[in-house]
């Protein structure tokens, strides 16, 4: 049950970063930054595939998926259909693994350390929808903010 709860979430806000980077008027305003806002959407978007790819696909999937972190931050003008394509293919695979789950894998503990503890994958699993909820909501306000310059 919560598996499926779990994808259901991943998603829908997925989707909704879709959504969020579709919107962008200007295509390169999806990498402004502005003031204090360090992080552009298109870094964000970045950030999060990669956040995904590594604790899902890499460790749950076993993708063999290799993060490049630096580059989430550092890379810049990723077009906005290649960054599109690769949140769809972060959806593909979040579905495919979660499919392949067993609930009771959620018990166990996670196979690598994330945090200052080790955790279950329940925990992070669920830590990895609330942090992706968290740059979605950075990703549209950093959109409305570039626009109403």
């Amino acid at each position: 049950m919560i598996i499926d709860t779990l994808k259901i979430l991943f998603n829908r806000d997925l989707k909704r970063l879709i959504t969020e980077v579709e919107q962008y008027k200007i295509e390169a305003d999806i990498w402004k930054i502005k003031g204090q806002v360090n992080n552009s959407a298109g870094n964000l978007c970045l950030h999060l595939i990669g956040n995904l790819n590594t604790y899902v696909g890499g460790e749950l999937g076993y993708t063999g998926y290799v993060r490049k972190r630096e580059l989430e931050f550092s890379l810049k003008n990723v077009p906005r259909q290649e960054l599109i394509q690769m949140i769809e293919n972060t959806i593909e695979m979040i579905n495919k693994t979660l499919d392949s789950l067993d609930e009771n894998i959620l018990e166990n503990e996670y196979p690598i350390l994330v945090f200052d503890r080790k955790t279950s994958t329940g925990y992070l699993l669920v830590h990895l929808t609330t942090h992706l909820t968290y740059h979605l909501g950075q990703i549209n306000y950093h959109r409305r903010l570039i626009e109403n310059d």
